[in-house]
Parts: structure tokens; C-alpha cells; sequence
């Protein structure tokens, strides 16, 4: 029989009563998150421990979601993994949003808490390590573990700081390419790919009947254990930029090369033998964004990227995505501004489009106002 690991003392003792809207969980989060800690002084006891706050950024479509299973490959099971390497005994981490698989971090933050031993000494505490020697030394055994997941921040924090109660603003951010032809290998589960065009003036207009403080019923997975469906959305908007991966034109390259006083070597090849033809005043518009162009051979046809940001404290389970499935309804034509109204008042999820799949939604940023400078 397997030890089993003893349960952390990072949990609050005691949980307040919460108003609606004001949770702590998150988009993909189907645990039921709404709690938040009260700050009761050190949550844990043991004074040897220094808990450092930690920023990863992933690659989502390589984890079966974000909290630890036992068969599976997880954010959690492999970080943990990484540190349990670099100081040679077992740790626990603790996410600030669980998200589901598929899903993309751009910046998810975690706590977790360190005992430095001597590996000479066993039994000595040593000083901490510093939060760079952290991120170097973590990083080393996660390139050795895929390279799909990386550390992008650490820091020292008190030991009463709680990476998920703590949040006060998590932002997403979903990605939809636009056009016939079929994805570029570079953009295999990182974008949802709509075949039709999308209507970017309608879908801002929907955006206006969403954002604030509503009752999300419809927006909210059948297996989400939030205590309430009303949530406040501080932010929702699409917004149009240049495909990925994006590399500047002859024109462009020129255009840079001038401004820098010429200086620099021009390539003395005509405009006619651009993959792009540059004979028109909106050319740096149809390169960004996809739209018709004389091409030579050999040179893909760029989709048009649209990319909706959503921002508030909390979410409920796959709110995101269903919000983000009836904006590409409403910009493929199928639905009006009107009846996002409709599905918004009928508070049941079967009223709303079909959820987006996870692999264009990312973890985009996590918020903390009290956030503390190394310790």
C-alpha cells in the first residue's frame, strides 16, 4: 500500500459566506472554487518552509488539464515532478486556475512551498534558494520532460499567500482563424478554425449585451458546482489582429531598412517578384489580416485571426467557450445581435451555440492587488 500524502495546510480553517459574483473560481475550473481566504496570520506551521509563487506558461492540447490525476499527465503532476528533481523530496502546487485539457496558459500562477535540505548534511536546512536559481534550475528538468511546459516568473512570498484565493482578475483570451482553406500545420490545436468569414462589427455588438453583471445560466457547463450562475464581466471584446506565424514582406523589409536611413542591405528584387504585390495603399492591412492577394506559388493563403479577450474576477465552468460559441454564431450570420439577448434572458445552456473547443481559449494573465515584493 502507497503512503498517502499528508493534506496541505494551505486551505483556510474557516470559509465566509460569499456574495454572488464574487467567487474565486475559474473558466475551467469544474471543482467548485468559491471560496475565498481569510487571512488568519501563517498558514503553515512550519517555519523551515518558504513558499514561492510561480508563473508557467504551456502548451495545453499535451496535458490532460491542469489538476493532478493518477494516470494521466497533468500542469500539476509534471511541475510538481520538476521540483520534487531539483531539491530531491515531494511538493504540492497549488494553481490558480485549473483549466481543462486542451486549454492553453500563456500565465497560470501556482504556490508552492520548499524545504531546502543539504545533500551533504542531511537534515541541515539551508537558506532558501533565490527565485532565479528556482526557475533555472525547474525549468532544466521540465525541458527534459516534453519542453511543453516553462516557468516564466518566480517570487518569494509570505506563507499565508494563496496563489488561487488571492486572484483578483483572471483574463482569457480565445482565437478564431477565418477562412477556406484548412489550418497551417503551425496552427494545429492553437485556433479554432471557422471556414466561413466572420462579421467583426456584429460580434463587437454582441459583446456590448454581455459584458456586466448578469446571470449566466446560459453560459454555464451542466457540470460546474458554482454556488451561483451571476458573475461580473469586466471585459469582452474581439478584436482583429495578424496571423501567427508572421513574417514582414519584401515591402515591409524595405519599408524598415528606409526608415533606418538606408543604411542597411536592400534586396534590389522588383516588386513583381513579391510573394505579396504591394501596389496598393492598404497593403500592410491584406498582409495582416488575410484578405485577397496576388501570391506567388508556394506561398499559403493567411486566414483572418480574430481574438476575443475576457476579463473578470471569476468564471464559471466553460463560460468562456460558450460565450466565444455564440459570438462566432453571431459572426457567421446564424445568430442576431438580438438573439444573444434572448439566450442571455433564457438562463438554460441549451439555449445558447455550441461550446468552442479548448484549443484556441488561453490563460492569458491572473491578477493579485496585494501582491508582495520578494521577501
Amino acid at each position: 500500500m502507497t503512503e498517502r500524502r499528508p493534506e496541505s495546510p494551505q486551505r483556510p480553517s474557516k470559509l465566509p459566506k460569499i456574495t454572488a459574483g464574487d467567487s474565486s473560481g475559474d473558466e475551467e475550473d469544474s471543482g467548485g472554487g468559491e471560496r475565498e481566504l481569510i487571512e488568519r496570520g501563517n498558514m503553515n506551521p512550519n517555519p523551515r518552509l518558504q513558499r514561492y509563487l510561480v508563473a508557467i506558461e504551456y502548451i495545453g492540447t499535451r496535458f490532460s488539464g491542469a489538476q493532478k490525476q493518477a494516470t494521466y499527465r497533468t500542469v500539476v503532476g509534471v511541475l510538481e515532478d520538476a521540483f520534487q528533481k531539483f531539491i530531491g523530496q515531494p511538493v504540492s502546487v497549488f494553481c490558480s486556475s485549473r483549466t481543462d485539457t486542451g486549454v492553453h496558459a500563456l500565465s497560470n500562477v501556482c504556490h508552492v512551498d520548499v524545504e531546502r535540505i543539504s545533500k551533504r548534511k542531511p537534515g541541515e536546512v539551508l537558506p532558501p534558494h533565490e527565485p532565479s536559481v528556482v526557475k533555472r534550475a525547474v525549468n532544466h528538468f521540465l525541458q527534459k520532460n516534453g519542453g511543453d511546459m516553462m516557468v516564466i516568473d518566480v517570487r518569494c512570498i509570505p506563507a499565508d499567500f494563496h496563489a488561487r484565493y488571492r486572484a483578483r482578475e483572471r483574463t482569457y483570451f480565445y482565437r478564431l482563424l477565418s477562412g477556406k482553406e484548412h489550418l497551417s500545420s503551425f496552427e494545429k490545436d492553437r485556433a479554432w478554425h471557422v471556414p466561413e468569414k466572420l462579421d467583426l462589427l456584429a460580434m463587437q455588438k454582441a459583446c456590448q449585451v454581455l459584458v456586466g453583471c448578469h446571470d449566466f445560466s446560459s453560459f454555464r457547463a451542466a457540470a460546474c458546482q458554482a454556488k451561483s450562475p451571476i458573475k461580473t464581466l469586466d471585459e469582452l471584446t474581439v478584436t482583429e489582429v495578424a496571423s501567427s506565424p508572421y513574417f514582414p514582406s519584401i515591402l515591409e523589409r524595405e519599408q524598415s531598412n528606409n526608415a533606418s536611413g538606408g543604411s542597411l542591405s536592400i534586396s534590389n528584387k522588383s516588386e513583381a517578384d513579391s510573394p505579396l504585390i504591394a501596389d496598393t495603399s492598404n497593403q500592410c492591412k491584406i498582409e495582416n489580416f488575410g484578405g485577397e492577394a496576388s501570391k506567388g506559388f508556394g506561398v499559403r493563403e493567411r486566414h483572418r485571426c480574430f481574438v476575443v479577450t475576457a476579463r473578470a474576477r471569476s468564471f464559471l465552468y466553460h463560460q468562456v467557450r460558450l460565450l466565444v460559441g455564440v459570438l462566432k454564431s453571431v459572426g457567421t450570420g446564424d445568430l442576431a445581435v438580438c438573439d444573444v439577448e434572448r439566450i442571455l434572458k433564457a438562463k438554460d445552456v441549451a439555449a445558447a451555440s455550441p461550446m468552442a473547443p479548448a484549443c484556441g481559449l488561453y490563460l492569458g494573465h491572473v491578477k493579485y492587488d496585494d501582491l508582495p515584493s520578494d521577501i
